[in-house]
């Protein structure tokens, strides 16, 4: 076998495990609750916002593309009451509907988390660098198609099912040119500086010298998110 042969490739799909992964991890943290999606994969040809509530980012950097999430009223409640909840908000004072403005900002926040967490790992794994957008909240009532400012000369589009805990389902779609990213020689991830968290190692420095109310214990995976959702 050559040494070409032998290089490791990342392609469309390894970028969308990646980022399914990064949906998972903010949404179970911040949920405090199992979200899982599915090990099927769809390949599509047109990405857009559908109802009930459609958020969407752009990013743009070492490649190009557009995030899309997806949720029917009925997981977009789910995840707001189980995130306002894991906060301490009494259920009583919860937003009832999908539709209010406070159910949209806190799924735009959780996207925005979720993203971050997804460039994050490009700059440690892939050694390049994308920036994203903020992230944009629509309540539909009809499907709107959406395109990347950027044009794509060879897109790739795929959409994934996710579940929430109580059996909801929302969806993730991709779109990026189709790229591969060749791992020329070995290298440590853990060795590339990464300035989200140099800033998040300052600012947990100066919250060591301030008096803090005491928080629950949690894995040192989740420590970081929990810090970055306010929790």
């Amino acid at each position: 076998m050559s040494n070409e042969e032998k290089r490791v490739v990342y392609g469309t799909e390894d970028l969308l495990t990646s980022l399914c992964n990064s949906v998972t991890r903010v949404l179970n943290v911040a949920t405090q609750s199992k979200i899982h999606y599915s090990a099927m994969v769809q390949r599509i040809t047109k990405i857009g916002l559908k109802p009930d509530i459609g958020c969407f980012v752009l990013f743009d950097g070492g490649f190009s593309g557009l995030v899309v999430l997806n949720f029917a009223g009925n997981a977009a409640l789910e995840i707001y009451e189980k995130y306002m909840l894991s906060m301490g908000m009494p259920k009583s004072e919860l937003a009832s509907s999908f539709s209010s403005d406070e159910v949209s900002n806190i799924l735009g926040e959780l996207m925005n988390q979720i993203v971050g967490d997804f460039t994050g790992k490009i700059r440690r794994e892939l050694q390049t660098n994308i920036t994203q957008n903020q992230p944009k909240m629509l309540v539909l009532n009809k499907q709107v198609m959406l395109s990347v400012d950027t044009p794509l000369d060879r897109p790739e589009i795929r959409r994934v099912s996710f579940f929430t805990e109580n059996n909801n389902i929302f969806y993730l779609e991709l779109a990026i040119d189709r790229t591969e990213f060749i791992k020329l020689h070995d290298f440590d991830s853990s060795e590339i500086i990464d300035p989200d968290a140099l800033l998040d190692m300052e600012q947990a420095d100066l919250s060591k010298a301030a008096p803090a109310a005491a928080a629950p214990v949690v894995d040192d995976e989740s420590d970081e998110l929990l810090r970055s959702l306010g929790m």
